[in-house]
């Protein structure tokens, strides 16, 4: 097999053999070497599915947990009214979803970084790459304030109905505080990854999601606070996460990772901007691509039912999806932490084992839901006509929820070796050139409606997945760890000589 023009290792390799040299690289004895038999390959598939469920088993549920703050109030606003629950989905999937796109992305050049610098042993840039984030971050968030001031007449600009526009602007008023809880929360969380401290985060977005529990049931129901008790509950939660967060990291446990407040954090802060943004096109466009299903469903015919429909399609996609955000952040670790280390091919097999590890995980979510497609509708929506169509869309979720599981993973490893922008450029011609205009053209043209919608744009998912599997396929490993080694040298850490 041939990556790039140059030669590369096999695959499946063990790491009780010492690896031959490199042009670019010389192995330490921790990296693998080539697998002679079936038993060595089960051998090994373990032990790295036992470092990958490490980080991925309290990463996902991490994960699942944040991500069900938002959820559980779009599940309320459902039994609020049908207009509440349009306007909690619009404003999350538009005005919320286009800042989440762009501040998860901006921390996610942390996970390049910090990954990479704590397996050279660089471990005391990890703070001063978090500053440097909040930094630049903050900044950001202060001009994305003009989305959640302008929503209204945003969401009317772009064919909203009046009365989704109105509701949906007002509640984006009141979820301001969420925008900078985004800002303060990523870092930290990449911070915490890279140091594979994953169960403090864990402990704390599980209390977390029990009292959003308890506190959106109070304010929005039994006190009758509605939309206004939402914005409350939802904004008190993740500040909630973010104290618990610093908390967490100021008590010491972090060791030479934090060593207080720096002015460090203000240097190379142009050189670290261009990083960011490059990881925040690359994840902006991943996110807004969903963003934008639930935007055309508004456009359709009956809108409030489709996009109530839709979004508690989404709803479900982004909770299984958020297994796969586990298993991308556990791998972007491995890959990351074992690149900054000259450890390409076990970066290669950790790689392996999480696009197989997804992959069923993904089947057996997709069965559940096909299995039990007509009883779980009543949990999001008291309308008869919402629920029948989320029914006839539950076999295009099951599919997409497959594809999906597996699509993340392939990013989490584009981050943990430094790859956003070619992966940026991927995404704008799979998802914007091919799948949009193929969605438009089923949905509107040809009259399929949200199903057509939602066909054409999982074709450019499919896409984008084939061409990133192509990518890697055709990386060349060893050149990957010599480039982290330049990385981590050129952001301020002095990568360890390898013999």
């Amino acid at each position: 097999m041939e990556d790039n023009g140059h030669q590369t290792q096999p695959l499946l390799t063990s790491r009780h053999q010492t690896p031959p040299d490199s042009a670019v690289f010389k192995a330490d004895s921790d990296d693998i070497a080539p697998i002679a038999a079936v038993g060595d390959f089960t051998r090994e598939f373990f032990i790295e599915s036992k470092k990958l469920w490490y980080l991925a088993g309290p990463a996902i549920f991490t994960s699942i947990c944040q991500y069900s703050l938002g959820a559980i109030t779009q599940v309320f606003s459902g039994h609020v009214s049908t207009i509440a629950l349009a306007a909690v989905s619009v404003e999350n999937s538009v005005i919320a979803g286009f800042c989440l796109g762009i501040t998860y992305g901006m921390g996610s050049a942390l996970e390049t970084l910090c990954g990479q610098a704590y397996g050279a042993g660089q471990v005391h840039m990890l703070g001063v790459y978090m500053q440097r984030s909040w930094v630049i971050m903050n900044s950001t968030a202060i001009l994305l304030l003009l989305l959640y001031v302008l929503a209204e007449p945003l969401l009317k600009a772009i064919g909203q109905t009046a009365t989704i526009s109105e509701a949906a602007g007002k509640f984006a008023l009141l979820m301001i505080p969420q925008l900078f809880a985004y800002t303060f929360n990523y870092p930290m969380q990449k911070f915490l990854q890279a140091q594979s401290k994953i169960m403090a985060m864990a402990w704390i977005a599980a209390a977390a999601l029990l009292l959003h529990v308890l506190f959106s049931w109070l304010l929005m129901l039994k006190l009758g606070w509605g939309l206004v008790g939402a914005a409350v509950v939802l904004n008190a939660s993740w500040w909630f996460i973010d104290v618990g967060q610093f908390a967490y990291i100021l008590s010491g446990t972090c060791g030479e990772a934090w060593s207080g407040f720096s002015l460090e954090a203000f240097r190379n802060l142009w050189g670290f901007v261009r990083l960011s943004l490059a990881s925040a096109v690359m994840l902006c466009l991943e996110v807004w691509y969903f963003m934008a299903l639930i935007l055309f469903a508004g456009y359709l015919k009956n809108a409030e039912v489709s996009v109530d429909a839709l979004s508690i399609c989404m709803n479900i996609l982004g909770w299984t999806i958020m297994v796969s955000f586990g298993m991308n952040a556990a791998v972007s670790v491995r890959v990351s932490n074992e690149l900054g280390a000259s450890h390409p091919r076990t970066a290669k097999f950790s790689l392996l084992v999480a696009v197989v590890t997804s992959i069923l995980i993904g089947i057996l979510l997709s069965l559940v839901l096909i299995i039990f497609r007509e009883q779980y509708p009543f949990l999001f929506s008291n309308d008869s006509a919402v629920r029948k169509m989320v029914v006839d869309l539950t076999p295009m979720l099951a599919l997409c929820i497959v594809i999906n599981n597996v699509q993340p993973v392939l990013s989490g490893v584009a981050v943990g070796a430094g790859w956003q922008t070619a992966v940026a450029y991927v995404n704008i011609a799979c998802y914007y050139i091919f799948g949009i205009p193929l969605g438009l053209v089923l949905g509107y043209v040809l009259d399929f409606g949200v199903m057509g919608i939602w066909s054409g744009m999982l074709s450019g998912t499919i896409l984008q997945t084939a061409v990133l599997f192509f990518m890697i396929y055709k990386t060349d490993w060893n050149k990957e760890a010599s480039l982290a080694e330049d990385r981590i040298k050129k952001w301020g850490g002095h990568s360890k000589t390898h013999a």
